[in-house]
């Protein structure tokens, strides 16, 4: 049954994805990319559907520009809430992940929270 769930929120993922894979083209390092990023990646770091949230945070290019070795770092070592990939992704694979996501737009500020307002209670 869990098997079920993570499977369908990885296809959620990846249909999410898809709309960017146009703008890819075919054959180059940045379509290796989103392809590794979706599976490897995709589970934490993407939203499954509009009303969730995300497990980890949002990459874009702002988190490689100038931070490919850091990045690089912490796919192959992992952190405290995520896991290494070193042995499952080859040194050119976390390269061809890293150039894709110089290609994702950083994701838009979220709005300010509403202040609420209502009636008040006097002391």
């Amino acid at each position: 049954m869990m098997r079920g769930a993570w499977t369908s929120l990885a296809l959620f993922a990846a249909l999410a994805a898809s709309a960017r894979a146009a703008e890819i083209p075919p054959g180059s390092t940045q379509r290796e990319g989103r392809q590794l990023f979706v599976q490897s990646c995709g589970i934490c770091h993407m939203k499954p559907s509009l009303t969730s949230s995300l497990y980890g945070p949002a990459l874009s290019k702002e988190t490689a520009a100038g931070r490919e070795d850091a990045v690089r770092g912490i796919i192959l070592g992992g952190s405290q809430r995520m896991p290494g990939f070193q042995y499952e992704l080859r040194p050119a694979q976390v390269d061809a992940i890293i150039r894709y996501l110089a290609t994702v737009p950083a994701p838009a500020a979220a709005p300010p929270a509403a202040a609420k307002t209502g009636p008040t209670q006097p002391d």
